[in-house]
């Protein structure tokens, strides 16, 4: 009775799933089945799988009738994964009419799937052709791009669907040629509008912005839309983050949330916005931003902020890797925050760096390096450095330790090298180091501090020397091992 009970619920269980089974002896003649699918390729025993597969069925079930999503379980289906080059998990591939088209770079949340699939599914720009369907179009959350030509055929569509086609997975597009449409939206001939998303809308800035270019090209409709198509204080989603990102940034991070409290969220939105507009309308460049003291816990944490109140708390990070944090509490008339952006504009801001204590004694072999000393240790101009970045939990950084003492020793006596090593995880790393992975090693010439070379040699302790005797600006002094005593030869009798 009881294997009947479980028989029946994990029948029960596998019909509410909307996410299509594909295996080695099905997945050929299935696959074709659809003009396009989104396929995961997982492992039951993954942990990113695991943490994705929620996310994947609520995605499957709102994209029901739009794009299929559909999973192969590789320890199980090897064949088929083999075939398409799976070597890690989840491996998420699209496949449009039995081919593979690419792998999905998309965000890994339900709302990012829908997202992100919706733009791939169908055209690149929809056709409208009602007021009802544009309205609708319109007031999705996220922001949209309408192209309005009297002339189907007119060079100026034609250039448009080539920025929709370009821009396809990042924003959304649609077209019309319905006469009383660009009458509506007072076009004459053929224009291009930007909606921003209903729900953020504000009396700081309009909610849609027209193309002003006389001519319609490729080129000059793409640079419009990534100009304006986040306004003046975007929503930063897991989704959008790497959009908005890269240019220097304020960001003021709380309670944002527009699906449970969209009221809360602009109250504290429209505060920085007043205070925004008016450093904007100065000419003031710097990108602002709202987002999720949760979400972005993390970001909260590389700031030291702490975000444990109410009220909001803001942070600018620059292109460089520069950080500004607000240390006065935000205030609801916004001066707090007006000082603040002043005192940034006017340079009297001291950078934060997230940085241990520097050490009270630093005479060991290898010199302990953290933020606050990096300047001194290793842009010293007259000196040859050679640097580890590590993470206290790598075994290979372990592994590599003792090996990296035993070369500081035998450096030790070279008054022009310093053998030196950073917790790269407890400390900011300076941006011309690029660390990815660890340990990763740098040697930073005198005389040519912005140019650290990454090191790419051996790990014992004779390929460093080697290395360094290759790169070094003088003469490597090196304490060779004492030297054991020779045997003496017996004399034969």
């Amino acid at each position: 009775m009881l294997k009947l009970l479980l028989a029946a619920f994990l029948a029960v269980a596998a019909q509410g799933s909307d996410v299509l089974e594909f295996t080695d002896d099905d997945f050929d003649s299935r696959i074709g089945d659809h003009e396009m699918i989104l396929v995961e390729f997982f492992a039951p025993w993954c942990g990113h799988c695991k943490r994705l597969a929620p996310e994947y069925e609520a995605a499957a079930t709102r994209l029901k009738g739009i794009v299929p999503l559909a999973k192969v379980d590789c320890t199980a289906n090897s064949n088929v994964c083999s075939k398409y080059g799976v070597s890690g998990y989840p491996t998420l591939k699209i496949f449009r009419d039995g081919e593979e088209s690419g792998g999905y770079d998309g965000p890994r949340s339900a709302d990012g799937i829908v997202s992100h699939l919706k733009k791939q599914a169908g055209p690149a720009s929809v056709e409208v052709k009602t007021s009802e369907e544009l309205d609708k179009f319109t007031t999705d959350r996220d922001a949209s791009v309408v192209g309005f030509f009297a002339d189907g055929g007119s060079s100026a569509q034609a250039e448009f669907l080539k920025s929709a086609s370009a821009l396809r997975e990042s924003y959304r597009f649609a077209h019309t040629n319905n006469e009383d449409l660009l009458k509506k939206h007072s076009i004459e001939g053929e224009g291009v509008l930007l909606f921003r998303p209903p729900h953020l809308s504000n009396k700081f800035e309009d909610g849609s912005v027209k193309f002003s270019e006389e001519k319609f090209t490729n080129a000059k409709i793409k640079r419009f839309i990534q100009d304006n198509i986040f306004g003046m204080c975007p929503h930063m989603t897991d989704d959008n983050k790497d959009l908005i990102r890269g240019k220097d940034l304020l960001v003021a991070y709380y309670d944002v949330d527009y699906e449970k409290n969209p009221k809360g969220s602009n109250y504290w939105r429209n505060r920085v916005m007043k205070v925004a507009k008016g450093f904007v309308d100065q000419g003031k460049q710097l990108t602002f931003a709202v987002a999720s003291r949760n979400i972005f816990a993390h970001d909260i944490s590389e700031m030291g902020l702490d975000a444990s109140g109410e009220l909001p708390v803001v942070g600018i990070r620059t292109s460089k890797g520069d950080k500004y944090v607000m240390q006065e509490e935000f205030s609801r008339d916004g001066k707090a925050l007006e000082r603040f952006l002043q005192d940034y504009f006017d340079g009297k801001l001291k950078r934060y760096l997230k940085s241990e204590p520097i050490p009270e004694n630093n005479d060991g072999p290898v010199k302990v390096v953290v933020a606050e000393n990096f300047e001194s240790i290793v842009n010293d101009d007259s000196k040859d450095v050679l640097i580890e970045f590590y993470a206290p939990w790598c075994g290979h950084c372990k592994s590599l330790e003792p090996k990296y003492n035993e070369l500081g020793e035998k450096l030790a006596n070279d008054p022009n090298i310093i053998i030196a090593k950073m917790d790269a995880t407890a400390n900011d790393v300076p941006s011309p180091y690029d660390v990815r992975g660890f340990p990763t090693i740098f040697f930073s010439p005198a005389g040519q501090k912005n140019s650290p070379k990454k090191y790419e040699g051996g790990r014992e302790v004779s390929d460093f020397i080697s290395y360094l005797k290759r790169e070094a600006t003088n003469p490597v002094v090196v304490e060779e091992d004492e030297k054991k005593p020779k045997k003496k030869k017996k004399t034969e009798l």
